[in-house]
């Protein structure tokens, strides 16, 4: 039976790969800072850490797991400095792989970011284009896959790394929780005039890539873009959620321009720019490499956010 070490549990994206890895045969062992009470997870271990930086070669020498899935990180925080993303998304992430390795982990597959790729895109971007991470997130998840490879050359561990974009599904954080708060309101916004181009990845989706990527023999040390493989505008986006929750859509037909200015006129350009930008990703490489598409369109996905019973 497979030994996986799970780390990010109790996070978003982390619950919904414990939840799928429960239905398999499989053993989790979960490093975790307060035990998780839910008595319907079967063959989960959990080892209770003050933070990501206390998972150490102990750990891996007590539970000797084969697979790492490291999905814990420091996200969604405005304020956090440069140092603060590192401490977590870098060094520490760094130091368990490490730490795994001389374990004699198998494979490490690490969630790192579209936001490595950049934050705009005037095409697709390709697993191949040298990354230009702008935010300091990003690019704490970009010094962390520098890190990973080399590990990886060092000790023979097999990495598998995952770009992904706007991660949603019920109860997303971030931008995408908020932008379902606004669908379930529904109203009046003055968006129906942005015609961008953006992928997003429903939590399924991805969830689904991860474990695809757990003993897929060809998932070893790639770097794997992930999206819907179906791209939408920020219009086209709310349009469907709030169709989801049964409402009739109020989008007003803004011109981008007028937007941009309110957006420097108000300190919001930011912001703007990303409801306004295109962000797209080619996945070719990665249904090429692993025979894998996505599980669910990006419609099925919406509502799925908005209707539990489906999921």
């Amino acid at each position: 039976m497979t030994n996986i070490l799970l780390t990010g549990v109790s996070g978003f994206v982390g619950r919904a790969v414990l939840d799928a890895l429960i239905q398999t045969d499989v053993t989790i062992t979960a490093p975790v800072r307060k035990a998780l009470s839910d008595s319907t997870l079967p063959r989960l271990q959990q080892t209770e850490v003050a933070d990501l930086s206390d998972i150490d070669a102990s750990l891996f020498h007590l539970y000797q797991p084969d697979i790492v899935i490291h999905i814990a990180a420091k996200a969604h925080v405005v304020d956090a400095s440069l140092t603060e993303f590192r401490e977590l998304n870098t060094k520490a992430s760094l130091n368990i792989a490490r730490a795994a390795a001389d374990a004699g982990v198998r494979r490490f597959i690490f969630l790192s970011s579209i936001g490595v790729n950049g934050i705009n895109s005037t095409e697709p971007f390709k697993v191949t284009d040298t990354p230009v991470p702008v935010e300091d997130y990003a690019l704490s998840k970009l010094e962390a896959e520098i890190g990973l490879r080399q590990i990886a050359a060092d000790t023979g561990m097999e990495v598998v790394i995952i770009r992904p974009p706007l991660v949603y599904g019920a109860n997303a954080p971030g931008n995408f929780g908020k932008l379902a708060k606004l669908a379930q309101k529904n109203l009046p916004l003055p968006l129906g005039a942005i015609h961008n181009k953006r992928s997003l990845v429903a939590l399924d989706n991805l969830v689904d890539l991860i474990v695809t990527c757990i003993d897929h023999p060809k998932a070893a040390n790639q770097t794997f873009l992930v999206s819907d493989d179906e791209d939408v505008s920020t219009a086209e986006l709310l349009q469907m959620m709030t169709r989801a929750v049964g409402k009739k859509p109020r989008l007003l037909p803004v011109p981008v321009s007028w937007l941009k200015l309110a957006g420097k006129l108000t300190g919001k350009s930011a912001v703007i720019d990303r409801l306004c930008g295109n962000l797209q990703v080619d996945i070719s490489h990665t249904k090429q490499t692993l025979g894998w598409t996505p599980p669910i369109t990006v419609e099925e996905g919406i509502a799925r956010c908005f209707n539990s019973g489906d999921k």
